[in-house]
């Protein structure tokens, strides 16, 4: 065997051990930014907002030192891992910001691809869903038309965005997840709009009636 191909094995093994060292630097941070971005959602869903920004911060660094990590290994950086966590990241800083009304940051300035920050908007439509019916639990009825006014302009932006999976990773399915989401939402808002205004409806006619009693009393 010529003594080239010894060579060639050499090669190939420094060249796979720097990717596998990469790989393994930047995969654990990867988990951990989407355990920070979980962590993020539960803190407010209980409107601890200050506690899920930070969160957002420190997942925020992780994904830009997966970046580093990875800057000389891009079919590394592209395997799926990287994106899972840019997407986590996309949906818990889309809940928080939306939950406190306040204006979406672009996928530029998150640093982050277009598929990574779509994807991860149409799972925060689950997230506000669960947060609507908090408030809905709360009576905050004009909280929750303010909520579904979010999630239907979400959908309305994702509908608009019609290209082939393997583009925008999968964004059809997770914008038909959403569809499913926003009418599911709307039907229990509407059913529970009606029945607060028949209890408002029936209590302002109870207050009339003992208002009337009162009067006949008094005569």
């Amino acid at each position: 065997m010529p003594d080239s191909i010894d060579a060639i094995g050499r090669e190939a093994i420094q060249y796979f051990s720097l990717k596998h060292t990469a790989r393994e630097k930047a995969l654990p941070k990867s988990r951990l930014a989407i355990r920070h971005c979980a962590n993020s959602i539960r803190a407010t869903h209980r409107q601890e907002f200050a506690s899920a920004s930070a969160l957002i911060l420190q997942a925020a660094t992780l994904i830009r030192e997966m970046e580093e990590d990875l800057r000389e290994h891009q079919d590394i950086y592209n395997a799926g891992f990287v994106q899972d966590a840019q997407k986590e990241y996309a949906e818990a800083l889309t809940f928080a910001a939306l939950a406190q009304r306040q204006a979406l940051p672009t996928p530029s300035e998150l640093t982050i691809s277009y598929a990574a920050y779509f994807n991860g908007i149409a799972e925060a439509i689950g997230e506000l869903r669960r947060y609507l019916l908090d408030q809905l639990r709360r009576g905050q009825v004009e909280q929750c038309e303010i909520f579904l006014a979010f999630m239907d302009d979400i959908y309305a932006v994702l509908i608009s965005i019609d290209f082939p999976d393997a583009i925008t990773s999968g964004l059809r399915r997770s914008t038909d997840s959403a569809r499913g989401i926003l009418e599911k939402t709307r039907g229990d808002l509407t059913a529970a709009t009606v029945q607060f205004q028949l209890q408002q409806s029936m209590l302002d006619l109870q207050l009339e009636l003992q208002k009337h009693q009162l009067e006949n009393t008094l005569e």
